[in-house]
C-alpha cells in the first residue's frame, strides 16, 4: 500500500487491529487520530450515563460487568454480598431517610467552640468525611524505607482552586451555590427562607480556603511539596488551629506523628488563621456541607438526584445517573476491592497472560537500556545512574502476591451508610497502622479489576493490573506490532514516569535525591520546556480556544510518558524482531522498517495505528473543559497526534511532508528518551 492511507480490508494475514472506523476523508498525514477513528467519532453517541466514552471505557465496561457477576454470585452472608445488598435495598435507604446522618451531624451540633469542632472534624475524617486538612500515609520521599504522614490541602467542594477565581467558572459557581441551598433544604437542615444565605456563606468560606490552595502546577512539584515538620513545630507553623488535639483524635500520637510532611505549608498557615478568625457557626455550616456532600450518594433518592444534577450534569454534561447496580458495584469495590479482585483473577486472568506480560516488560526495559546507553545529550556519569535506576525497577503484573485481610470489617445487609462509615474507618486504621512499621513492598494501590496502570516513584515500581491486559491494549492473538503500539506503549509510558520531570528526581531506591549532573539536568530541562511549549495552548475540538486549552506545564509529566512510551515501544518492537535499525551513527535509524506486512501495512504503520486506536474517545464539552483544569493527562486527540508529530518514524512510515497537518520540522521535534 502507499503511505497515505490505512486499508480496511484484510489480506493474507490479520493484524488484530480494529480498522472499521477508518475515515477515508481524513489523511493520516493531517490528522492520524481522526483518520483511524473518524467514523466512530462522527457516529458514536455517548451513553446517557457517562461524560466520556471510548476504547478505554469499553474495557472498563467489560471489567464492570465481570465484577457485577462476581458480586451478585456472592451469598448475602458474605461481606461482598452484604455490602451490595445494603446498597440495592432502596426501601431501607428511603425509610432511614436523612436520619441516617444523625451520627455525623450530632458531632458538629455538639461543638461549642473551635477546639471542639476540630475534634469533631477529626472524628468525621476517620469515617470518610474529608475535612479541611487531608492526611495520608506513604513512604518518606527522603527515606523510602520508612512510612510518614503527609498533610495536604483540602476543604473545597469544586474540583480545583481555579474554579473559585476564574471568570469562566462564574456560572458554575452560581450553580454550586444553588445546589448547596437545595441540598440543605432536602436534608431538612434549612428552610427555604435561609438556605440561600447559608449556601452563600459556605461558598464564600470555600473561596477563602481555595485562595490558599496551591495550583495544579505547583502541587505536582516533588521538591516544593516535601516540607518536613516535627510534632513540636506544627503549632508554630500554623498557629490558630489545635493541631495536637486534632492529630490525636485522627488517630496519631506524638511518636507516630513525630515527623510529618507538610505538602503545602503556607496553606496550613492560612487555614489555621481562618479557623481562628471565621465565626464558629460558619465553620459548622461548612462542615455540615462536607457531611452532606460525602454522604449524598448513599442517601434518599431526592438527595442522590440533586447531587447528580450538579456533579454529573452541570459539571460534566452527563444526562442520566448510572443504574443503581453500577453504583452499587462501585461502592463494593471501594470498600472491598481486593476481596473482589481475588475472585476476578481466578475467573479472568489466565497464567499465560502474566507470562506474556513479563516478556513484554523485559523487552521494553531492554529498549530503555539500549536507548539510555546511546542518548547523545547525557554524560557518562548520569547515564550510569540512569541505568542503575532502570535496573532497580520492580514490575508488578496482574495481582498482588498477598491479598488484603478484611475479616475485621463488619458489613450488614441492611445498613448502607453504616457500612460506608465502617469501611472508611477500617481503611483509615489500616493506613495509620503502617506508621512505625516496615514498608510493605508487596502492597498494591490499584485492584486487579482496575483498567489502568501506574508508576510509584517512592517504590520505583511499575504496576499493571490484570484488567488492562485485554484488547485493545493486549491481544494474545494479535501480531507484535499491534501489542507494542498498545500495551507496549503503556509499559513504556509507566517506565517513562520514572524519568519524567518529577520521577527523574527519585533514585532507584525511591528516594528524592538529585542524581543528575547540573549539565545533564539543564539539557533535560531544555527538552522538557520544548515539550511544554508544544502542548501549551492546544484546544480540543469543540471547545473555545479563548478559554479552554491544555496547560503544558501541568500535563508535561504525562506528555513525557506518552512520548517516551511510544518511542521506546517502537524500539522494543525492532529489538523483538531482531533488528535495531541502527544507522551509521550508532543510533536507531528511525523510518527503517522491520517485521512482515500485514493488512497492507508495514510493522511501524501497524504499531502507530494501534497507538491511535487506544485513544479513540468522545467527550462531552463540559467534561472536556473540566478535565483541562484538573487532569494531568492531555486530551486523547493530542495524546495521539502531538506525540506522533515528534517521531521521525511517523513521518517516514506515513510519508508526512512539509505542508501536511502533522508535519513538524526535524529541528522542532522533541526527543528525550
Amino acid at each position: 500500500m502507499t503511505a497515505t492511507e490505512i486499508p480496511t480490508t484484510d489480506e493474507s494475514r490479520s493484524s488484530g487491529l480494529d480498522l472499521q472506523y477508518v475515515d477515508r476523508d481524513v489523511r493520516p498525514q493531517d490528522d492520524l487520530y481522526r483518520h483511524v477513528n473518524g467514523t466512530w467519532i462522527r457516529d458514536h453517541v455517548i451513553p446517557a450515563d457517562r461524560p466520556i466514552d471510548g476504547a478505554f471505557l469499553a474495557l472498563r465496561d467489560l471489567s464492570e460487568e465481570r465484577v457485577r457477576d462476581i458480586i451478585t454470585d456472592a451469598p448475602v452472608e458474605s461481606q461482598i454480598g452484604a455490602f451490595y445488598a445494603s446498597f440495592m435495598d432502596t426501601d431501607s435507604v428511603e425509610a432511614a431517610g436523612v436520619a441516617a446522618l444523625a451520627p455525623d451531624l450530632s458531632e458538629i451540633d455538639a461543638a461549642t467552640d473551635p477546639g471542639a469542632l476540630a475534634l469533631a472534624m477529626a472524628r468525621l475524617e476517620k469515617v470518610g468525611v474529608a475535612g479541611l486538612i487531608g492526611a495520608y500515609v506513604n513512604n518518606d520521599a527522603k527515606n523510602s524505607t520508612e512510612y510518614i504522614l503527609y498533610l495536604v490541602q483540602y476543604g473545597i467542594g469544586l474540583p480545583d482552586e481555579s474554579f473559585y477565581r476564574e471568570d469562566q467558572y462564574a456560572e458554575l459557581r452560581e450553580q454550586y451555590t444553588a445546589h448547596a441551598a437545595r441540598m440543605f433544604v432536602l436534608a431538612g437542615l434549612s428552610g427555604d427562607d435561609d438556605a440561600r444565605a447559608r449556601a452563600e456563606r459556605i461558598v464564600a468560606l470555600e473561596t477563602r480556603i481555595a485562595a490558599a490552595h496551591w495550583d495544579v502546577v505547583a502541587r505536582r512539584d516533588a521538591d516544593k511539596t516535601y516540607n518536613p515538620v516535627t510534632w513540636d513545630e506544627l503549632p508554630g507553623l500554623a498557629p490558630g488551629f489545635p493541631w495536637h488535639d486534632w492529630a490525636r483524635e485522627v488517630g496519631g500520637t506524638e511518636e507516630t506523628f513525630g515527623r510529618l510532611v507538610a505538602m503545602q505549608p503556607d496553606f496550613l498557615t492560612a487555614v489555621a488563621e481562618l479557623w481562628s478568625t471565621e465565626p464558629l457557626e460558619t465553620w459548622k455550616e461548612w462542615l455540615r456541607w462536607r457531611v452532606l456532600g460525602s454522604r449524598a450518594p448513599y442517601l434518599t433518592s431526592d438527595l442522590v438526584e440533586e447531587n447528580f444534577r450538579f456533579y454529573g450534569t452541570a459539571m460534566s454534561g452527563t444526562e442520566e445517573i448510572k443504574a443503581r447496580w453500577k453504583r452499587g458495584v462501585g461502592a463494593v469495590e471501594s470498600a472491598l476491592g481486593e476481596e473482589v479482585g481475588k475472585e476476578y483473577v481466578a475467573r479472568h486472568f489466565p497464567p499465560g497472560h502474566k507470562a506474556r506480560m513479563v516478556e513484554l516488560v523485559e523487552n521494553l526495559t531492554a529498549a530503555y537500556r539500549y536507548s539510555i546507553a546511546r542518548l547523545p545529550w547525557m554524560t557518562p556519569e548520569t547515564r550510569e545512574r540512569a541505568q542503575a535506576k532502570l535496573e532497580a525497577f520492580v514490575p508488578k503484573i496482574g495481582y498482588p502476591d498477598t491479598w488484603r485481610d478484611y475479616s475485621a470489617l463488619e458489613v450488614r445487609p441492611d445498613d448502607l451508610l453504616g457500612n460506608v462509615r465502617r469501611s472508611a474507618e477500617f481503611e483509615h486504621g489500616y493506613e495509620l497502622g503502617k506508621l512505625g512499621g516496615p514498608v510493605d513492598r508487596g502492597e498494591w494501590h490499584m485492584t486487579p479489576q482496575t483498567v489502568n496502570a501506574y508508576y510509584n516513584p517512592v517504590m520505583n515500581e511499575i504496576v499493571f493490573p490484570a484488567a488492562i491486559l485485554q484488547p485493545p491494549f493486549f491481544d494474545a492473538d494479535a501480531d507484535d506490532a499491534a501489542n507494542y503500539g498498545a500495551i507496549g506503549a503503556v509499559i513504556g509510558h509507566e517506565i517513562g514516569h520514572g524519568f519524567d520531570d518529577q520521577g527523574s528526581k527519585y533514585d532507584g531506591d525511591g528516594n528524592l535525591v538529585d542524581w543528575w549532573t547540573d549539565d545533564d539536568r539543564s539539557a533535560f530541562s531544555t527538552r522538557v520546556e520544548a515539550l511544554i511549549d508544544q502542548y501549551q495552548g492546544l484546544t480540543p475540538d469543540g471547545l473555545d480556544p479563548e478559554k479552554d486549552h491544555v496547560n503544558g506545564a501541568f500535563t508535561v509529566g504525562e506528555n513525557i510518558g506518552d512520548l517516551g512510551g511510544l518511542t521506546i515501544a517502537l524500539l522494543a518492537y525492532r529489538l523483538a524482531q531482531g533488528s535495531t535499525g541502527q544507522g551509521s551513527d550508532g543510533q536507531p535509524a528511525e523510518g527503517t522498517d522491520v517485521g512482515p506486512e500485514i493488512d497492507g501495512m508495514s510493522g511501524i504503520q501497524r504499531l502507530i495505528t494501534s497507538w491511535a486506536i487506544v485513544w479513540r474517545t468522545k467527550t462531552r464539552a463540559e467534561e472536556a473543559a473540566r478535565r483541562l483544569a484538573v487532569d494531568p493527562h492531555s486530551p486523547p486527540e493530542f495524546r495521539c497526534n502531538q506525540v506522533v508529530r515528534n517521531l521521525d518514524d511517523f513521518h517516514a512510515a506515513f510519508g508526512v511532508t512539509e505542508g501536511d497537518g502533522l508535519w513538524l520540522a526535524p529541528e522542532e521535534r522533541v526527543s528525550i528518551w
